[in-house]
């Protein structure tokens, strides 16, 4: 073991303090669930389910979206097992809580990496698999759980150019972590080379393609979409989603000369963070007259010119909604670093999908979607504007569409080969 991960598997005894006052302060700022706090120090209500219990861990909202037709795959072929589902943010606990997860599996959230919490975790639950999506994991639960002779996975991964590095800085303690998995199945070839260079045995590493692009389309409350859809009316709408703060002037800018095109035109902005609410309607509110949000319980009307839709778990009504969306975090005016958002939510649900050049996260889906007219690039305020008249036209999405339902039924096989090889680091 590297001295790095020493020092820190040193600190995690006596980091508990620290953790119980960053959560204190989230608690304040609303950023933490009281009632569900408890499980990040290993205190659950519920008791472990008998049998066979397989442990999945995503981030956040996304992540772990992306990981349920996985887990319905799993729990199809194994009629006696039970699925755990962890998750490190309050936002996924709200969001999760509107999906239909299947009957045996449990969501909690991830405990804190002290040993004390990782162990209770691991002492209640006893899982007999670990299946970590992407690359969120902790180092102490990574060495408890391999202690305890658990196979680990590593799901859906992937390592984009600008990451590596970062990851490098971290030397032999990331070796020594990515040498803990039984195995480690990435998005393409380029996440396996940088792999590589982090020093993974190349011999555990295969490369299978993204979750995400197999995952169900999001869901959305019927009755919610059927009064969205009377209060719009037959007007055009467009989308803005998961934009960042710095994203929405040009939103704004854009919308204004949409509007001059087709003056009946409706915006959806979905911030990418609800917190970004405010700024975001300052930013409309700047230009255009009549603007609602959704957090207020405000719905839009005839003369509604932005809707600010700031609330958790509804992307699958603003999507159905809208024909034409930007999919944000990917503009990036103030040279933030921006990458990218998960494309497929849009296409799943037929929503001819619009970007920016910051797309390194998902880099290889939108050269998919592109390479089958599934998806078009804009660079500003103007590009974009021109884009979203012109795909107002019903006949103009139709390429695009038929585009992202090829890519989407091409990618079915990643569900099938990661259960594969997840059942067969079960069976070893």
């Amino acid at each position: 073991m590297s001295p790095q991960l020493r020092a820190y598997l040193a600190f995690s005894h006596i980091s508990g303090p620290l953790w119980r006052l960053a959560h204190r302060r989230r608690l304040k700022q609303g950023k933490e669930t009281p009632e569900r706090l408890p499980e990040k120090y290993g205190q659950y209500s519920q008791k472990r389910p008998e049998g066979t219990l397989l442990w999945f861990h995503a981030l956040s909202v996304g992540e772990s979206l992306a990981l349920v037709p996985l887990i319905e795959r799993a729990l199809e072929d194994m009629p006696g097992a039970h699925v755990l589902l962890t998750t490190s943010t309050a936002t996924s606990a709200v969001a999760l809580s509107n999906v239909a997860l299947p009957g045996r599996c449990i969501h909690v959230l991830l405990p804190i990496d002290t040993p004390r919490a990782t162990r209770r975790f691991l002492d209640h639950w006893r899982p007999d698999l670990a299946a970590f999506s992407e690359l969120d994991f902790w180092p102490r639960l990574m060495v408890e759980t391999h202690r305890r002779g658990v196979p680990m996975v590593l799901i859906n991964s992937r390592l984009p150019e600008k990451n590596l590095a970062s990851r490098k800085r971290m030397g032999p303690a990331m070796r020594d972590i990515l040498g803990l998995f039984d195995r480690m199945l990435v998005q393409d070839a380029n996440s396996y080379e940088r792999f590589r260079q982090l020093g993974a045995d190349k011999g555990r590493i295969s490369v299978v393609g993204a979750l995400k692009a197999a995952a169900r389309p999001l869901p959305a409350d019927e009755a919610e979409l059927t009064a969205l859809e009377a209060a719009i009316g037959p007007r055009p709408v467009w989308l803005a989603a998961a934009t960042w703060g710095s994203e929405d002037p040009i939103m704004v800018a854009a919308h204004r000369m949409v509007r001059e095109a087709v003056p009946g035109a409706l915006l959806v902005i979905a911030p990418r963070h609800v917190r970004d609410g405010d700024a975001a309607e300052a930013e409309a509110r700047a230009v255009f007259a009549h603007v609602r949000r959704r957090s207020r319980g405000e719905m839009p009307d005839a003369d509604t010119e932005v809707y600010l839709a700031d609330t958790i778990g509804e992307m699958g009504l603003w999507y159905r909604i809208a024909p034409v969306s930007f999919i944000g975090h990917s503009l990036d005016p103030k040279g933030e670093g921006l990458e990218g958002k998960n494309p497929f939510e849009a296409a799943a649900l037929g929503s001819a999908i619009l970007h920016g050049p910051g797309v390194s996260y998902f880099s290889e889906s939108y050269e998919a979607l592109a390479a089958a007219g599934a998806a078009r690039l804009v660079g500003d305020a103007e590009s974009l504007a021109g884009e979203v008249v012109r795909l107002f036209d019903a006949e103009a999405r139709w390429p695009m569409r038929e585009g992202a339902s090829k890519v989407i039924a091409a990618r079915k096989g990643v569900l099938e080969n990661t259960w594969t090889l997840l059942r067969r680091a079960l069976e070893r």
